[in-house]
């Protein structure tokens, strides 16, 4: 949407079961002062948007303030397209979100010119987008998706090519929609996983009509629950099969899970089809490397869970990251496995994970939408004889039908 929101011509965007952080785009994106429609109905969101009149230029936003809620993506893309808008905005976001390192964005945006202020390295964020930007080459210590997305945004309005060194495997949902839109965008895959990727500018963006498929982490709540359950078969369909996502199906393969994907189409660039997962006995330990971790960043709690099913110990290493997540995810899904009955060896970058005797858990999400849904996944796949949940309703952020899908499943019979 904060692509359609810069391209020329009208764009349409359809949705299904839109969770809070798409609304919490939707609402920042109208205090910054964008036109669009919204419908909802049939469990649908369609959101158009008329878009600019000039096919030379890259829209501008604001001035404004604009709330994000717990969205750090969209926050941090925000201040990418802020970086080059019409006058000095402020993003801000709940509790969760103003926790969250915003520096690894505002630092090379400042670089290509920008002004941008953090509060201690944190949300609220003030940009002013009205001083030209510059091409250049930056080298990123974290290997972030969110970071590269702000800079490429920005990078359309600054003449040259910008270059971003990454160290590792990031998402390239960016540079896909960026390229079907119209951008000059590419990545280059380097040696042990590293990637560049190269954005020249000044460049436009066209409008585009998108069906915005099922999310891969939202499916992988039923690829574990059915990989661990003891008689279980589901096939989710039309869910987003995009490679730099799809890393968790390899690791309950190679668990032993029986696990296929099947290819339908592509949507906005992305691959689009089903996923079939049946249960096949006993999953066995794996152990999870830093090279691995991006690809399965939002996926580690409930692949934590998985572990916790599965022979043997398994390990998660170089996951740091989670840290500064919504919650801490390593400490606490440390703490409500082991509340669950699981052995769990809380590490600085991940976990050791091994079977226990399953038992009643009292989980403390913190807010945390991916934690709850874990430890729901728990509960139904026996890791956890049963699991009390001290807020249900966080899991809206980004799966808000999860409860009713699950229902339907049979999972809460």
């Amino acid at each position: 949407m904060i692509f359609a929101a810069l391209a020329a011509g009208k764009s349409e965007i359809r949705l299904r079961y839109a969770g809070q952080d798409v609304r919490s785009t939707i609402r920042a994106l109208g205090e910054l002062g964008v036109r669009m429609q919204t419908v909802e109905s049939n469990e649908r969101l369609t959101v158009t948007f008329p878009g600019l009149g000039d096919e030379r230029i890259v829209g501008q936003l604001g001035p404004g303030s604009a709330g994000c809620g717990n969205s750090g993506t969209t926050m941090r893309l925000l201040a990418g397209a802020l970086a080059s808008g019409v006058g000095r905005s402020t993003l801000t976001g709940d509790r969760s979100l103003s926790g969250r390192p915003m520096e690894r964005v505002a630092g090379p945006l400042r670089a290509m010119g920008a002004h941008v202020e953090t509060t201690d390295g944190h949300a609220p964020l003030v940009v002013d987008g009205r001083r030209p930007l510059r091409a250049l080459e930056h080298r990123l210590p974290v290997a972030s998706a969110q970071a590269l997305g702000a800079i490429s945004l920005a990078a359309l309005t600054a003449e040259g090519v910008t270059t971003v060194n990454l160290p590792g495997p990031t998402r390239d949902h960016t540079e896909r929609m960026l390229h079907g839109m119209g951008a000059t965008i590419g990545r280059e895959v380097v040696e042990g996983g590293a990637s560049v990727t190269r954005i020249s500018g000044p460049g436009c963006l066209r409008a585009t009509d998108v069906s915005v498929p099922g999310d891969f982490s939202s499916a992988a709540a039923w690829l574990v629950a059915a990989s661990i359950h003891p008689d279980a078969e589901i096939r989710l369909r039309l869910v987003g099969l995009n490679p730099t996502r799809t890393a968790l199906m390899d690791v309950l393969a190679e668990m032993g899970a029986d696990i296929a994907d099947e290819f339908g189409w592509e949507e906005g660039g992305e691959p689009v089809g089903d996923i079939v997962v049946r249960t096949a006995g006993r999953l066995r330990a794996v152990s999870v490397g830093p090279m691995q971790v991006p690809a399965l960043i939002d996926e580690l709690p409930l692949l934590a869970v998985a572990m916790a099913a599965a022979e043997g110990t398994s390990e998660v290493r170089g996951a740091a990251e989670l840290r500064v997540k919504e919650s801490d995810r390593i400490a606490t899904m440390a703490k409500a496995l082991h509340a669950a009955g699981a052995r769990v060896e809380e590490l600085p970058d991940g976990w050791r994970i091994s079977r226990g005797q399953p038992r009643e858990a009292q989980v403390i999400t913190h807010g945390d939408h991916r934690v709850a849904m874990a430890m729901a996944v728990a509960a139904w796949s026996g890791v956890a004889a049963g699991v009390t949940l001290d807020d249900r309703e966080c899991v809206a952020v980004s799966y808000p039908s999860f409860w009713s899908d699950a229902a339907a499943l049979g999972t809460l019979e």
